[in-house]
């Protein structure tokens, strides 16, 4: 008898316990979800400043105000030198670097130095072969998503950089910028050892290697040296994957390289851009041009 009693006493004690834990933690759970609301009336809850221009959200003023200088067109940060402007101090600092020289960010296999900390994780690539944007359509592979979008415009025939003096049309405006040179015949880059000038800094770079006789670009089949990671592209398609990812529209017949498609396209078009200064004759490439001109020089 005196043992039930014990046992009924401790099943009490038991239940009010559970009932303080059940309730402290409902009360807890209460605390947390004010404390919460409380914080989103302040601002300090996550992602609570909303951006009226294009609802994004963020999690604090201080990036909401950054981010709006997209729509604003705001640039408060302004380089001394050549009069840059930026929404963000961070990205000042980074464009300085071309003014200064100071690569802090430096490649552990090779020497290489960069500016920014994205430039040297691109770079890097190069040693490891890691290509992890790839084309949906022709499964070419990219060290950086900017490259993919670029050469995804072969595909959907996109030119969005346009020249306003010829209409020449680019799928890059880096491309755009090389293109008019030729309109305004500036070449901005000279070689210290032969003199040749250049309209841009990567064909200075280029031609710089016929006098170091440097040839960075291996072929990783053959073990063939190229000045050009492009003519290392152009020769691996030729020689062994014979991979033709440029088309034509009209006829399907493929190309390993765009130039020959622009060639080829002449057929249908009947375009024929190089002429005979001496006759007017007209010819679709510049090859017949040559064999032509020997007409004239025989005579």
């Amino acid at each position: 008898m005196q043992k039930h009693k014990e046992k009924e006493e401790k099943k009490k004690k038991e239940g009010k316990r559970k009932v303080v834990t059940e309730a402290s933690g409902d009360s807890k759970e209460q605390g947390s979800k004010r404390k919460a609301e409380e914080k989103r009336r302040r601002g300090e809850g996550p992602k609570c400043h909303h951006c009226q221009h294009c609802d994004k959200y963020f999690t604090t003023s201080g990036y909401l105000k950054i981010h709006q200088r997209v729509h604003t067109g705001q640039k408060p940060y302004r380089c001394d030198q050549c009069g840059a402007g930026f929404t963000q101090e961070s990205a000042l600092k980074t464009h300085q670097r071309i003014h200064t020289g100071e690569k802090p960010y430096r490649c552990d296999q090779c020497g290489a130095g960069f500016t920014q900390k994205i430039a040297l994780k691109t770079h890097q690539r190069i040693h490891t072969g890691e290509k992890p944007y790839r084309c949906d359509q022709c499964g070419a592979a990219f060290t950086q998503q900017t490259n993919l979008i670029i050469h995804q415009r072969i595909h959907t025939r996109e030119k969005p950089y346009r020249c306003d003096q010829c209409r020449a049309a680019f799928t890059q405006q880096s491309t755009l910028k090389n293109h008019q040179r030729i309109h305004t015949g500036e070449k901005l880059h000279s070689c210290d050892q032969c003199g040749a000038a250049f309209a841009r800094q990567s064909a200075l770079k280029n031609h710089q290697l016929i006098h170091t006789g440097e040839k960075p670009y291996s072929c990783d089949q053959c073990g063939a040296g190229f000045t050009q990671q492009s003519a290392l592209k152009k020769h691996q398609r030729r020689v062994h994957t014979g991979e033709k990812p440029y088309w034509c529209e009209q006829c399907g017949q493929t190309f390993s390289q765009s130039w020959s498609l622009k060639r080829h396209q002449r057929v249908h078009t009947g375009a024929k851009p190089y002429w005979c200064e001496q006759c007017g004759k007209t010819f679709s490439q510049s090859g017949n041009l040559k064999k032509h001109q020997r007409i004239h020089t025989a005579s």
